[in-house]
């Protein structure tokens, strides 16, 4: 008996050393996993420059509670966003794909999403991952900005609205915070449209004024019938554009709970205090899980609607204010997670969509984000300060902490990894662009799977990036280059905003050339002369250019001229159209 005894003592000794070997010598690729399906938020800043936070190297904003997000979790330092505009960049978060595949890029200087009330949007068919973890057994919801559209033949359709694409829950803003939104700031939609059309309309207005003065005179023998045309024909130019730029605040500018419209136009000194409210509440309702959170801030984009609390109070003016508000609110949204018992049982991740709007100021101060050592900002598809962003991953127990991985990612990576983590499948019919980081981000793989990114501004290539990993350089190659104004200012302070096309950017034939491990700040373009492996480089980026556009097939532009003008019968609407007003919040 003893015997048998002593067999089965080694027997189970010998199979514990096998799990052990097991499960720490895994084979390259492979990646621990969890035996549970994780809750995950996900918190995505709106125009928050690489540079603005402390973890990144800022030392005059205080950004306590991302920095201790990064310590407790995985930081990025390559982490790109897929466009360097709101529309696009969260068309690629939402499917894992580059905008262009979807039709969510233009190929005009109308880049984003432009009205509440037009047609364009997130088509139907795309597959969001919040589709994909609601079909997992996931509740899913998303609290603040979406800018992916609302309807496509009627204002109640609601075909791009986030519940038709995998959301249970949505409260928020459908399209994006501007200065229009705030009644003290001046216009910023079609600002210079605007004037043109104001001109136009005193034209004619003086033109009409000055055939009656005329013909009163005698001056002129021209009909009253005439000078009545004239006059009705001015009247209906000026109405034809002030009835949509006119109430801009109406139109844009407003709050929803699901399909119900709870503002419009929206309080926008209330909207920090509700937005956190929502959240909260979110995760309080569904911590039995498991759930979704997508935390869609307003911050930092202007307005810069920053509340009393944090006015004056940072050392960066208002921009700063804003920035050290945001941070207080994933702080808020963490301490909520704490304090339900959930940090160990839930992914958190933290980025922007895109880099810092240095041409935002207003006289000498900045109003817009600092993309650290990084060349250029929003609206640049190709200069790494346009797309290159935070990204933070915690997930205690099973990421490791205080953890810096410097390899090329991509917010579109987002997609896969969430899906695997929820036990799903991408889908198969369609080419998707992002790599599920759980190897990378917990260590069994030592390289991003990442060989090649694409650059797109609009739906223009502009730059290449590629990971020789044998050689450990990091090459990107630029095509298109946007011009600065001023010269060397390294924005585009003359016109407002980068463009893609036209005048305003230059062709690189050979394409400017960096090496971005020795020169992430793209400031010393490389040549034949000073690169040997210039030409094997620039022809290998080509080769791969080709096969990427191998892949792409036409698919209708979402936001084309007709798509992204203003539609009235599109218009969401809490009253009966055109007198569209309401305050359910305030009632409340």
């Amino acid at each position: 008996m003893v015997e048998i005894m002593w067999h089965l003592t080694g027997y189970w000794t010998s199979l514990t050393i096998l799990l052990v070997l097991c499960l720490f010598l895994r084979p390259p690729g492979s990646h621990a996993s969890v035996g549970y399906k994780p809750n995950i938020v996900l918190i995505l800043a709106d125009d928050l420059g690489i540079g603005d936070v402390g973890c990144y190297g800022n030392d005059t904003i205080r950004t306590p509670n991302i920095d201790r997000l990064a310590k407790e979790g995985v930081k990025l330092t390559q982490h790109i966003a897929a466009a360097p505009l709101c529309t696009p960049s969260r068309a690629a978060f939402l499917t894992g794909r580059y905008p262009i595949r979807s039709g969510m890029d233009a190929s005009n200087d109308y880049r984003v999403i432009q009205w509440a009330g037009a047609s364009g949007g997130l088509p139907s068919n795309e597959t969001t991952f919040a589709k994909i973890l609601q079909q997992q057994g996931y509740i899913t919801g998303l609290i603040g900005k979406w800018h992916q559209g609302v309807n496509c033949e009627s204002r109640t359709d609601y075909c791009h609205h986030p519940l038709n694409h995998g959301f249970d829950y949505f409260y928020g803003m459908p399209f994006s915070l501007m200065n229009d939104c705030q009644i003290t700031q001046p216009p910023e939609k079609d600002r210079v449209m605007r004037t043109k059309f104001w001109l136009y309309t005193q034209t004619i207005g003086l033109a009409v004024l000055t055939l009656a003065i005329a013909r009163l005179t005698g001056l002129v023998s021209v009909t009253w019938k005439i000078v009545t045309c004239f006059a009705w024909f001015g009247f209906l130019f000026f109405a034809s554009w002030f009835s949509s730029y006119g109430f801009i605040r109406y139109w844009d500018c407003i709050m929803m709970r699901n399909y119900e419209i709870t503002e419009q136009p929206m309080v926008v000194e209330r909207t920090t205090s509700l937005i956190l409210r929502e959240a909260i509440s979110f995760i309080e309702r569904n911590k039995h899980g498991p759930f979704l959170l997508f935390v869609s801030f307003l911050h930092v984009h202007t307005p810069l609607i920053t509340t009393e609390l944090f006015l004056g109070k940072s050392r960066y003016g208002l921009y700063g204010d804003n920035v050290e508000e945001m941070d207080w609110m994933v702080g808020r949204v963490l301490d909520a997670i704490d304090k339900k018992g959930l940090k160990n049982t839930t992914l958190t991740y933290f980025a922007s969509d895109h880099g810092g709007f240095l041409e935002a100021r207003e006289g000498k101060a900045q109003l817009g984000g600092w993309n650290g050592i990084y060349k250029g900002g929003k609206a640049m598809g190709g200069w790494e300060g346009g797309i290159r962003v935070p990204g933070i991953f915690r997930w205690p127990g099973v990421l490791p902490a205080d953890t810096v991985i410097d390899e090329p990612t991509s917010l579109m990576d987002i997609y896969p990894t969430v899906t695997y983590l929820a036990g799903g499948i991408v889908p198969q019919d369609r080419v998707i662009d992002g790599r599920n980081l759980m190897p990378l981000l917990q260590g069994s793989l030592q390289h991003s799977e990442h060989e090649f990114l694409f650059h797109y501004c609009g739906m223009y290539l502009h730059a290449v990036r590629w990971h020789q990993k044998d050689s450990g350089a990091l090459w990107k190659a630029h095509y298109v280059t946007p011009i600065f104004q001023p010269e060397g200012a390294g924005a585009c302070y003359g016109r407002g905003i980068c463009p893609c096309f036209g005048e305003g950017v230059t062709h690189h034939d050979p394409p400017l050339l960096f090496d971005l491990s020795r020169d992430p700040s793209e400031a010393k373009p490389l040549s034949p002369g000073t690169e040997p492996l210039f030409d094997t480089v620039i022809s290998r980026i080509e080769r791969a250019v080709q096969e990427h556009r191998q892949t792409l097939t036409p698919v209708p532009e979402q936001l084309s001229w007709y798509n992204n003008i203003w539609k009235p019968w599109l218009q969401p609407c809490c009253g009966t159209f055109p007198f569209c007003w309401c305050d359910k919040e305030g009632a409340t």
